[in-house]
């Protein structure tokens, strides 16, 4: 089932979320609100760094 699109009014600065290093590339990424209920787990950037591997 997809994900309806909730009108939260503005978004926050992006500046102002929390930052990760991506543990493949090095990279560093923003907390998106799709990863807000496991965000202590999240340690890759993308679907492609995932298939990479650590």
């Amino acid at each position: 089932m997809a994900r309806k699109h909730v009108n939260l009014g503005s978004a926050p600065d992006k500046r102002d979320l929390p930052q990760k290093t991506c543990v493949v590339c090095g990279r560093p990424f923003s907390w998106r609100r799709k990863w807000a209920r496991d965000w202590e787990s999240v340690k890759v950037c993308s679907d492609r760094c995932r298939a990479a591997g650590p």
